[in-house]
């Protein structure tokens, strides 16, 4: 009989984060933003490597705040909110680029919100006049992304969101789970093996995301494999970063019951069914249809649907799909 297994970490998993995030006092008035979810609960599963990009670049503390200034359609820059002639710009993105190109053992990355230099959207731009001119993100993350894009981000008080935070963290471990079993021990048939697992939580974020890897991997072959091996990741990862709703859930929830058709009796099957009902229209949480489905699953699933990822794709203990 075939077991769904938990996933069960043999060792915390690398993050980077935001060092005021960790209650390093390192913000430009010597203060910090401590997270408590960052640090009691995330913890336990990620390894944290704090860096904060504006002390890494030679400001103290305190310091001169530093802003984001554009006129017009240009890149903003980092300049100071005093002194203008302060620019920091090149700085943060050699630090952002840095990172990027020298911590790839890194699997995801938690950043401070609102920042100039670590702010991931909806950072406030000014004009040179000192008036609001528009929104955009912060110079580090800016060449962060740019430099290593199928790195998973995220700020921290996004993470707030059920959705979000369950999208941030689903990432985090299909990305550890690539690094682990397909980077660090390259070939087609553990490039297959990781899509086989991963394709039904690929599917709940991007349906269509799905059906294209799908049609890439059927040639994959005919590529050189560092090429394959990019090439799928980098779409992967991009397809992973929507949003899995009630919607594209049911629907795949459904795909697995396809899987028991032949083997539950009629009341079984309309009580699974009932449940994922009750789910779509809002009235439960995803893990009430999803734990009968792994209990009849254990008793009558294959393994290849066994060891679906999007059975555990993190620790149960962190609770995530009580809330989504």
């Amino acid at each position: 009989m075939p077991d769904i297994k938990p996933l069960v970490l043999d060792q915390k998993i690398p993050v980077g984060i935001s060092s005021c995030l960790l209650g390093e006092q390192v913000r430009y008035n010597g203060g910090h933003k401590r997270s408590r979810y960052c640090l009691e609960v995330l913890s336990d599963c990620f390894s944290y490597h704090p860096f904060c990009p504006e002390m890494a670049i030679g400001l103290g503390v305190p310091r001169e705040p530093i802003r984001l200034v554009a006129e017009g359609d240009d890149l903003p820059k980092a300049l100071g909110t005093v002194d203008a002639s302060i620019d920091v710009t090149d700085k943060l993105l050699d630090a952002g680029r840095k990172v990027g190109r020298e911590r790839v053992d890194l699997r995801g990355y938690i950043l401070m919100k609102g920042s100039p230099s670590c702010g991931m959207e909806r950072v406030k731009v000014y004009h040179p006049n000192g008036m609001p001119n528009t929104a955009g993100s912060g110079i580090f993350v800016r060449a962060l992304r740019e430099s290593n894009p199928v790195l998973p981000i995220e700020e921290e008080a996004r993470l707030n969101d059920p959705v979000l935070r369950d999208n941030f963290i689903a990432r985090v471990f299909a990305y550890d789970d690539w690094k682990r079993s397909v980077e660090a021990d390259p070939s087609y048939h553990n490039l297959i093996q990781f899509h086989s697992r991963q394709k039904y939580l690929l599917m709940a974020h991007h349906y269509k995301g799905y059906r294209e890897l799908g049609r890439f991997l059927a040639e994959a072959h005919q590529l050189p494999l560092p090429e394959a091996m990019q090439r799928y990741i980098v779409s992967f990862m991009e397809h992973m970063t929507h949003r899995a709703s009630r919607k594209t859930h049911t629907n795949v929830l459904m795909h697995l019951l396809g899987y028991l058709k032949k083997s539950l009796d009629s009341d079984c099957k309309q009580e699974l069914l009932e449940g994922i009902e009750q789910y779509r229209l809002g009235q439960v949480p995803l893990v009430v249809p999803l734990a009968l489905l792994k209990h009849y699953l254990k008793r009558y699933g294959s393994e290849y649907v066994c060891e679906q990822t999007y059975l555990n794709p993190y620790p149960h203990e962190l609770g995530l799909r009580n809330y989504i």
